[in-house]
């Protein structure tokens, strides 16, 4: 058996008592459950609990960018200032951007963002109308130098964001792009067990007049946002759209935005009185994910034109769409957590289910617990088993600090009847049940999930 997975050799520094920096659940939390370590102000390491978790969100974003049809690339962190001066945005984009200068003297940032540094990949290689549409995209690190970074990972200097780009020949296309990421997003939360609105927002320093925020609500969250309650009874589920019908994807942008949903920044009173009564909400909201259409901003002012097919040549349309992949961290931990800790979503949780051994060096106890963590490997799960020589109160603890949304519990009383102790760690619910049900029941459960 692999030894990463159980806990004596497994690399946990989970902390007994809470820390004094944290002032939300989401970064207590993560430092107690010993997933991340502040390297200064804002800069966090990632230990392997919340790295596992990090990859697992990750890899949710890339399959659905994949499913729309979209192209992963990797651009450097480090930008030359130059692409920056050519767009305009080096003086304006504010004390945020982290300047440096290499030993050449050459002025270069640390990326905050790259529609600069994207356009100069398209324009150097894509000069036809018959190349488009396109749509890349990275996920990479990205730095912003805030005055008062806090609540974690929630609002970090530096951070891990999806950033795409699309590329269009025509307005009318760009705005099917728009359409598309939105799809894709909404499916993105959804698997993460997440809900998240999305809401008519500012654009800010990246321009545009098309743009919404996708936010999860939770009362920890940085916005006000005013909605009408109905859009949270819409689900996504397992629709299958296919990204390339304009109307398939222009419907569910107009099912899920038709009802009144904003931020504090955009919100229209006289508009939100007019919902009946009893569906006005306000609530607080995190911000995990933005979707724009900015048209020839950047493609004008940096030369990205192609052959429009009549003998012209035009600026393409462009969009970009982020989704911030390590503030997602902090704001599932947000929407789901208890006094004890942490509660995983199954989509997004570092480990399936955690073995938890009442009595370690127990032969029977042990055997049995070797026995399920092989089954449940062998069913191409990862299972976490904690077989230090520990109190069961400890273990207890750490399972429901680390909040795996699974535990198998075997001590050698239940194993004298032939069962073991299957326990939701969302409801609560035990049940005893021979070690192999309780293998299927967890192999059901992830049944098209993991």
């Amino acid at each position: 058996m692999g030894s990463s997975m159980r806990l004596s050799r497994y690399f946990l520094p989970v902390l007994k008592e809470t820390p004094r920096e944290a002032q939300i659940v989401s970064h207590r939390y993560m430092l107690q459950a010993g997933m991340i370590k502040q390297a200064s102000a804002g800069i966090y390491s990632w230990l392997p609990l919340g790295f596992k978790a990090l990859r697992k969100i990750e890899n949710i974003v890339h399959e659905e960018q994949a499913r729309a049809g979209h192209i992963a690339i990797q651009m450097p962190t480090i930008q030359s200032a130059d692409l920056w001066r050519e767009s305009g945005r080096y003086d304006a984009y504010g004390e945020e951007m982290l300047r440096i200068k290499d030993r050449g003297g050459r002025d270069m940032l640390f990326t905050p963002t790259a529609e600069e540094l994207v356009t100069d990949i398209f324009r150097a290689h894509v000069n036809s109308y018959k190349d488009l549409p396109l749509t890349l995209y990275q996920i990479q690190w990205k730095f912003r130098d805030e005055v008062r970074p806090r609540f974690g990972v929630m609002r970090g200097r530096e951070f891990y964001m999806k950033d795409g780009y699309n590329f269009d020949l025509t307005k009318e296309d760009a705005l099917h792009a728009y359409n598309r990421h939105l799809v894709s997003y909404l499916r993105t939360y959804e698997r993460m067990g997440l809900q998240a609105i999305p809401m008519r927002a500012d654009s800010g320093p990246i321009g545009g007049d098309d743009t919404h925020e996708f936010l999860v609500l939770a009362d920890t969250g940085e916005s006000e946002v005013f909605y009408d309650s109905e859009i949270t009874d819409l689900k996504f589920g397992d629709r299958q759209i296919d990204y390339d019908d304009k109307a398939a994807c222009q419907a569910v942008l107009e099912e899920f935005t038709s009802r009144y949903a904003r931020t504090d920044e955009t919100h229209d009173q006289a508009l939100f009185d007019a919902i009946p009564e009893d569906r006005k909400r306000t609530a607080r909201g995190i911000e995990v994910g933005q979707i724009f259409y900015f048209g020839t901003k950047y493609s004008e002012s940096m030369d990205a034109l192609v052959d429009d097919g009549q003998g012209g040549k035009v600026p393409v349309h462009m969009g970009s769409h982020g989704i911030g992949v390590s503030r997602l961290l902090g704001a599932i931990i947000e929407a789901s957590h208890d006094d004890k800790g942490i509660i995983w979503p199954e989509g997004v949780t570092p480990f399936h289910c955690g073995i938890l051994n009442m009595r370690s060096g127990d032969e029977a106890a042990d055997a049995a617990c070797e026995a399920i963590y092989a089954s449940l490997t062998a069913l191409g799960l990862e299972p976490l088993y904690d077989d230090r020589d520990e109190r069961a109160g400890a273990k207890f603890g750490t399972m429901d600090m680390i909040g795996l949304p699974w535990r198998i519990t075997v001590g050698p009383r239940g194993l004298k009847n032939g069962v073991v102790e299957l326990t939701s760690r969302r409801t609560g619910e035990s049940e005893e049940l021979p070690p192999e049900e309780a293998v299927a029941k967890i192999a059901k459960i992830y049944e098209g999930i993991a």
